[in-house]
């Protein structure tokens, strides 16, 4: 799982990056994260980072029923969250790579 500090900093992007792949609502989100061994959010962090992204255009809320219970707010992609998660993807994909390296190079140092 990641350390609480690293799920704040890239909590934005990992949502979007589920969010390209298909809308979805809040706890289907936070199954998501948890599914693929990023963290188990809380909803006190998951639900104003959504509300983040919303303020900030890059995600889009709409509200559909629920087989099980109350309606639920969904959540989708805009294009300037497409746009964001492509600039802020590759920069992670960038800064990944250096950590990687730097990594690689102290366990080949001991």
């Amino acid at each position: 799982m990641m350390p609480k500090p690293w799920l704040h900093g890239f909590l934005d992007l990992c949502l979007l990056a589920m969010l390209r792949e298909r809308a979805d609502y809040g706890y289907g989100l936070a199954q998501r994260l948890a599914a693929a061994g990023v963290a188990d959010v809380p909803g006190g962090t998951l639900y104003p980072a959504l509300l983040r992204l919303e303020e900030q255009g890059l995600a889009l809320p709409s509200w559909a029923p629920s087989e099980s219970g109350p309606r639920r707010k969904y959540y989708e992609i805009t294009p300037a969250g497409t746009a964001f998660l492509a600039t802020r993807g590759a920069q992670w994909s960038r800064f990944r790579d250096g950590v990687d390296a730097l990594l690689s190079a102290a366990r080949e140092a001991r």
